[in-house]
């Protein structure tokens, strides 16, 4: 199965584990519609949604790059009219967008909770919901949420109870959506990585370059991603893979590509 002329909505795609996934799909020949906020381009977070629709094209894809908060109704609904008359449906959902802050109880202002819960949680069922009409109209229709394997283990949460509530929050959506729409044949699946992936929140925000030499490029979870919606959609669903699990189901055995320093020890992600 390939993602060839497949419609691909994915949140956040202008940088990181989105664009990294756009790009892989783009070598098919999908069509990508690069649903992020940033516009012009900013010093701290390299890359806008234009300068990634150019990447997908270079890769072989069509890009379709909108505006898009995913915090508004608006602005929500008017991308997925705008993809569903420049391509003629969707596909394939992604919900990458999200928000963090490993804060405690006493040190995460109101703001910040809000925040984490309307991208993540909140941001997750409105995508999906606003995709959902075209997938089901489609041939192979996949969600795939980029959140973690419920683990109530409570030292997930001690620590930024928050962020926690807010990530399980998309997995909820998975465990719910994927038995909702199981006979009507759409595939809800989470995807996690293994290790700590090289993106924009571990340069910035959670521990900078010492912490990126431990980590992995997006490749690997792109390499997953497509791994798991080319699959059949009523025989996948309702799983929360992780990333290193699934290539090794494809046959890699060696993942030493995907690592940014191959001679340095990998660090675990959360919630494993």
């Amino acid at each position: 199965m390939t993602l060839r002329n497949k419609t691909l909505f994915i949140t956040g795609a202008s940088r990181g584990i989105g664009k990294a996934i756009a790009l892989r799909a783009a070598r098919d020949g999908a069509n990508i519609v690069i649903a992020a906020k940033t516009a012009e381009p900013n010093p701290k977070l390299a890359g806008t949604i234009y300068s990634a629709a150019e990447e997908i094209v270079a890769a072989g894809g069509k890009a379709l790059p909108c505006v898009v908060d995913i915090r508004s109704d608006e602005q929500l609904h008017a991308a997925v009219a705008q993809a569903v008359a420049t391509f003629g449906g969707i596909d394939v959902v992604i919900n990458n967008a999200s928000a963090i802050s490993l804060t405690g109880t006493l040190d995460t202002p109101m703001k910040r909770f809000d925040l984490m819960h309307q991208i993540n949680t909140r941001g997750t069922f409105a995508t999906t919901q606003a995709c959902l009409p075209h997938l089901l109209a489609a041939s192979n229709p996949h969600v795939l949420n980029i959140s973690p394997p419920l683990n109530f283990d409570p030292k997930w949460f001690a620590p930024h109870v928050a962020y926690t509530m807010a990530k399980y929050g998309m997995s909820l959506c998975v465990l719910g959506m994927a038995e909702e729409f199981r006979e009507r044949g759409v595939a809800v699946n989470a995807l996690w990585p293994k290790t700590v992936i090289d993106t924009a929140a571990v340069q910035n925000l959670l521990g900078g370059d010492e912490t990126v030499r431990h980590s992995r490029k997006p490749d690997i979870m792109a390499d997953a991603a497509y791994a798991v919606l080319t699959r059949p959609s009523r025989a996948c669903t309702g799983n929360f893979f992780i990333d290193e699990e699934v290539l090794r189901a494809e046959g890699v055995s060696d993942l030493t590509g995907y690592q940014i320093d191959p001679n340095a020890e990998l660090w675990p992600d959360f919630f494993l």
